[in-house]
């Protein structure tokens, strides 16, 4: 698995603000874009949609890390035709790391961290699930 270089003397404190949250899935997405194996899905998938799919990513994280309930949806159903498997959730993790790493230090990047690790298993879990009784997620 190819690893993404870490500046941790980057790091600039805590997830504390929206204006954080907005910093990371900035970054994060635009490193997942270009990336060999997990940008071709992002890229294929949202096409010329990206501020549209950043904003409710945003929504997404603040709600996740800041409590703030800005997110109302179902993330688990678009991602179930997309043809990702363990290599894809591995790699979104290394990339999402490596981005926290570099940027963030504190409890709250810890916890995005686990959010993201236990997000992967989930939606893994999920994806077998449905292939193994072959049904389809509802929405």
């Amino acid at each position: 698995m190819q690893e993404v270089p870490v500046q941790p003397h980057l790091a600039r404190g805590d997830i504390n603000t929206l204006a954080d949250v907005r910093l990371l899935v900035d970054t994060f997405y635009g490193r997942a874009r270009q990336d060999e194996l997990i940008g071709p899905v992002f890229n294929n998938t949202i096409q010329n949609r990206w501020p549209e799919h950043l904003e409710k990513l945003y929504r997404f994280w603040q709600t996740i890390l800041l409590g703030e309930r800005t997110y109302q949806g179902a993330p688990f159903v678009p991602h179930f035709p997309l043809g990702i498997d363990e290599r894809h959730f591995d790699r979104w993790l290394v990339v999402f790391h490596a981005t926290i790493d570099e940027l963030y230090t504190g409890p709250k990047a810890d916890e995005a961290k686990q959010r993201a690790v236990m997000m992967a298993q989930m939606f893994q879990y999920k994806i077998a699930s449905h292939a193994r009784m072959g049904t389809t997620p509802i929405r």
